[in-house]
């Protein structure tokens, strides 16, 4: 764990005009993270699909996603996205991604926390996400927040990639309501 002393960070909604700047930072994260975990050309495969502008437009204007920007010392160091399912009572944790030098400062379990708490506003009561089944890091922060193995699937990206992934679920616990 590393021991320097905590920056200041708040968790804060995104809009589209905070997009690109989401879209670069993920090509940042990725490329840094990613290559022990999948080939080069996949990452850029899968950025250029999956953060594209108008894609990630799409998401919030049909899909429902909501994007949150972890701002730390003033800085976009890390997001994520939440979104429904189409099953009731789940929600879907799209995205959560850190610069890997915040990793082990906490900063990514208040990121999933704030996302667990933004699922239980829209009426969730089990939050899902997929994992690559190669990234023990991202796997060891879910299970220390309280998600499990729920299944494995095998997804075609496209390209010829697959996506090998664990699908990992947590039960939300209602928050019960403060009186005053």
């Amino acid at each position: 764990m590393n021991q320097e002393p905590s920056p200041t960070a708040c968790i804060l909604p995104a809009t589209e005009a905070d997009l690109p700047a989401i879209a670069h930072l993920a090509g940042v994260i990725w490329r840094a993270v990613y290559p022990t975990i999948v080939t080069i050309e996949q990452i850029e495969f899968m950025l250029a699909r999956m953060y594209a502008l108008d894609k990630l437009r799409d998401e919030i204007r049909a899909q429902g996603i909501r994007f949150y920007r972890l701002i730390v010392d003033g800085q976009l160091m890390g997001y994520s996205s939440i979104g429904p399912t189409g099953t009731p009572g789940v929600c879907k944790l799209h995205k959560l991604y850190l610069r890997p030098e915040l990793h082990g400062r906490g900063l990514g379990s208040r990121l999933l926390q704030h996302a667990e708490a933004e699922a239980r506003g829209l009426g969730a009561t089990r939050l899902i996400l997929a994992v690559n089944k190669r990234n023990a890091r991202a796997i060891a922060a879910y299970q220390r927040n309280g998600f499990t193995v729920a299944e494995s699937v095998l997804t075609e990206f496209g390209g010829g990639f697959v996506m090998d992934d664990f699908i990992m679920a947590k039960h939300l616990k209602a928050v019960a309501p403060v009186f005053s």
